[in-house]
């Protein structure tokens, strides 16, 4: 038996043609029938670093009773010139969340994964504690379970109050240990009444570290702490 929620999360790999560049999380999200790919939008395009590419691949699952069989599914960024994926904006500033629509038609029809759906979303801020306890499903530095295609999860707790956005911006903060190739990965919350095969509620999409600009690199470690944007915002970029 496999957790429902490691098949939530998928591993990105992003490139310029042929060439690789980088590797992300992403996971799924399903909203009256129509399937989704939710990652960080810097992980699609990234200006400050002059970050461009033109296709991902992401890893997909063909064989419920065997789950070394896997197959990479490659997407286009652009089509006719014009950007697919979706991106927002609050009142904070730009949202670092990218939603890319995929063709069920382009998946093969052994497929397996699970999806988060409207349902997982958490409604009301308030009911949610600093310091609960979270998890963060992804592939840090592209470690995974290699042989059977799998992501590995963190542990992490609420590190802001969770019913103020942080700073204004449309994010909270989690304590968590984290790398590079996290970006784009769910922030989840144990909530046996969200969904009975899949009893997490989405609390977040996790971004990026956050540090101080003014720590010392020899004597302060760093802060430990890391950006996730609110989930909510996927009801707006998969309408």
């Amino acid at each position: 038996m496999i957790e429902p929620l490691l098949l939530t999360a998928t591993r990105v790999s992003t490139f310029d043609g042929k060439r690789p560049l980088t590797g992300a999380s992403g996971f799924f999200f399903e909203r009256e029938s129509r399937l989704f790919l939710v990652t960080s939008r810097h992980v699609v395009i990234d200006q400050p670093s002059r970050h461009f590419p033109n296709r991902i691949e992401i890893d997909l699952h063909t064989d419920a009773k065997n789950l070394t069989r896997s197959i990479g599914l490659s997407v286009l960024l652009y089509l006719d010139g014009k950007s697919v994926w979706r991106q927002g904006n609050d009142a904070g500033g730009e949202i670092d969340v990218a939603v890319i629509e995929l063709d069920r038609a382009a998946l093969p029809e052994s497929v397996v994964l699970r999806c988060f759906t409207p349902a997982h979303l958490q409604r009301s801020l308030q009911e949610v504690q600093v310091g609960t306890s979270l998890l963060i499903v992804g592939f840090p530095l592209g470690f995974h379970d290699a042989l059977h295609h799998l992501p590995v999860v963190r542990q992490a707790v609420i590190a802001s109050s969770f019913g103020l956005r942080f700073q204004g911006l449309g994010y909270f903060l989690t304590d968590a240990r984290t790398h590079r190739g996290t970006s784009g990965a769910p922030v989840v919350m144990h909530s046996p009444s969200a969904d009975a095969q899949l009893p997490w509620k989405l609390l977040g999409v996790h971004s990026a570290r956050m540090d101080m600009g003014s720590r010392d690199l020899q004597l302060d470690e760093t802060l430990g702490l890391n950006c996730a944007w609110y989930a909510d915002i996927l009801l707006t970029l998969t309408t």
